[in-house]
């Protein structure tokens, strides 16, 4: 006869295991909760009732849909519009919202509500997606963005920001949605569906034709790109313009460097698209000088991690679609609901180019010294980055022998969690569809937790080596 004690037993050393591996390694917990949340929304979209025809979705359609969903991508190998039932655009509004959260941050949210305290897991936990650099084991330096002792307040300004950007992106969109010919039943679910992944940079659209439907209408086009703007510069940027909006002198270096970067490629994106597609016929070149402006800034907003596109990403020209790449791979912000390898990261690296070629001792940014732990990091998301994106299309290249171009594109748009395709994903065999797939977990976890994650727990170093400097460059 088997003792009652033995299942408590069980249960105690599987919550002492699971409180291990919170305290010792987040980012492996991260990608555990990750993986967990991909197979019950692949189960969830599998079933009849998500699918308009009642029929079953194929496992590699179920899959790759439900990690476009919690890895908050938006990129799709069915017709998003008409293959899933309203059981199905349910399962997905609540998949990115709580991707474009975080996983372990809405852990921590449910923990605080439900015992009223923020305990010191549920802090590490929440600390995981706000600084990746907390993802190893050992300790953190407390000059952060955001402290341990303020991610209490983070939470509540994840939760209250998710909830009031959304309702009034919805609100905004709800009249503009109907004067396009969207029946007014049919726009009070869409508008909260496109707020939904308009702030998530998702860029699922539950109509059919998609943005393309809105080309013409400036101000659901803004509305969007304004939405994607603050959901791509993350929660800890939001916390500190909620807490010193009008005090720019108190604002973090992570802050700065985060909007000057953002609103910098935003820019610069939206001349480059002017300039390489004002005389193309298939996109620019049949508009008005207001329209193309329009347009070019709506594409350099969705590269960023938005994914909505009014023009077929096919039609633009190659130099275009490179272009679109280099922007893609940047992404959004840290923390944010965008992907890539970060604005941050770009605006270090930056800095700190500049600071060798000015033959500096330091790395310095508005009266900031930027430590070499954190350029070390920066270079290892480049180089983690370009390595999975380059394994990706060469394995996706020989798998689908399709044109090199438009491989890179979807691959980076994966990685990026961006969303926009030139038409390939939708076209993949099941090999290629999982391949991206896993590109698409590893852009979103992040490479600074992927790289954690694999490492070992992290050690203390008594000794130091002999220095010898080895020719580079």
């Amino acid at each position: 006869m088997l003792s009652t004690s033995s299942p408590r037993r069980g249960l105690l050393r599987f919550g002492t295991y699971v409180r291990r591996l919170v305290t010792s390694s987040p980012s492996r917990f991260a990608i555990i909760v990750f993986a967990s949340l991909i197979l019950v929304f692949t189960a969830l979209l599998s079933l009849p009732i998500s699918a308009r025809d009642g029929q079953m979705t194929g496992l590699a359609d179920a899959l790759f849909t439900a990690v476009s969903t919690i890895c908050v991508t938006g990129l799709s190998t069915v017709d998003m519009a008409a293959h899933w039932s309203p059981f199905g655009n349910v399962v997905l509004f609540i998949g990115v919202n709580i991707g474009g959260m975080g996983v372990l941050t809405l852990a921590s949210l449910m923990g605080m509500v439900i015992s009223k305290r923020l305990g010191l897991r549920a802090k590490l936990l929440a600390a995981g997606d706000t600084n990746p650099m907390r993802a190893h084991g050992g300790p953190v330096n407390e000059s952060q963005t955001v402290r341990l002792g303020e991610v209490g307040q983070l939470l509540t300004t994840v939760a209250l920001s998710t909830l009031v950007i959304e309702g009034i992106v919805a609100v905004l969109l709800y009249p503009g949605l109907v004067m396009a010919g969207i029946d007014p039943l049919a726009a009070l679910w869409e508008a909260p569906f496109y707020a939904a992944m308009s702030f998530t940079n998702t860029g699922f659209t539950p109509n059919a034709g998609g943005v393309a439907v809105f080309a013409d209408d400036y101000f659901v086009l803004i509305v969007l790109m304004m939405s994607v703007f603050l959901g791509s510069i993350g929660f800890p940027v939001i916390y500190t313009l909620a807490k010193h909006v009008w005090h720019v002198k108190k604002w973090s270096l992570h802050t700065k460097l985060t909007l000057i970067t953002t609103v910098l490629l935003f820019l610069l994106g939206a001349l480059a698209f002017l300039a390489l597609e004002y005389n193309n016929p298939r996109t620019f070149g049949s508009m008005d000088a207001v329209d193309t402006t329009m347009q070019a800034m709506f594409l350099s907003a969705m590269t960023r991690s938005g994914g909505f596109s009014v023009i077929d990403i096919s039609d633009l020209n190659g130099s275009s679609m490179l272009a679109a790449c280099m922007l893609m791979f940047v992404g959004g912000g840290s923390a944010s609901t965008a992907g890539g390898i970060k604005v941050t990261t770009l605006a270090v690296l930056a800095i700190a180019v500049w600071s060798e070629a000015k033959g500096r001792g330091s790395v310095e940014a508005f009266g900031r010294r930027i430590p070499s732990d954190v350029q070390r990091v920066a270079l290892s998301v480049v180089a983690w980055g370009a390595t999975i994106v380059a394994l990706s299309t060469i394995v996706i290249a020989q798998i689908t022998k399709a044109d090199i171009i438009d491989v890179l594109f979807d691959v980076i748009s994966a990685f990026g969690t961006v969303g926009l395709s030139s038409g390939l994903t939708a076209e993949l065999p099941d090999a290629g569809t999982y391949v991206l797939a896993a590109t698409i977990f590893m852009g979103r976890v992040g490479t600074v937790t992927l790289a954690a994650a694999v490492a070992a727990t992290s050690r203390s170093q008594y000794y130091s080596l002999p220095v010898e400097r080895p020719i580079v460059g």
